[in-house]
């Protein structure tokens, strides 16, 4: 698939920093030409996290679409709870400032590796 590479680590943690087993984590974003694919759902999936609370996606970097900064679509579940629905952005993008759903707390630490990317973010959720 056309695009830069990139592997996207991190955990899902409780507020306490423990480590959610088991968690539904679930991703979707636009092509290298900022595109969604509706129709045969490429670059969209789910997984969970092992039983250290770690997830793993390998995808490449989403291209830029009018109206929007680069970004992931992200949901993140621990079993029988409820859905956090949230997106992740890339440091230093020019289109984050414009973006009215920005938030820097959702900042991914990117980081070049040769002619991939390694991102992280760890996700923390109030469990019932």
């Amino acid at each position: 698939m056309k695009g830069t590479p990139v592997a996207l680590t991190g955990y899902v943690l409780t507020t306490d920093c423990k480590p959610v087993r088991q968690a539904l984590v679930d991703f979707w974003h636009a092509d290298d030409d900022g595109e969604y694919d509706n129709v045969g759902y490429k670059l969209r999936g789910h997984q969970f996290t092992d039983e250290h609370g770690r997830y793993r996606l390998e995808t490449i970097v989403p291209g830029v679409y009018p109206g929007r900064t680069r970004h992931y679509h992200v949901r993140v579940q621990a079993p029988d709870q409820r859905v956090l629905t949230t997106q992740l952005y890339f440091p230093n993008e020019p289109g984050n400032a414009r973006d009215g759903i920005f938030d820097p707390q959702l900042l991914m630490d990117v980081k070049d590796a040769g002619d991939a990317k390694e991102a992280s973010f760890n996700f923390v959720l109030e469990i019932a």
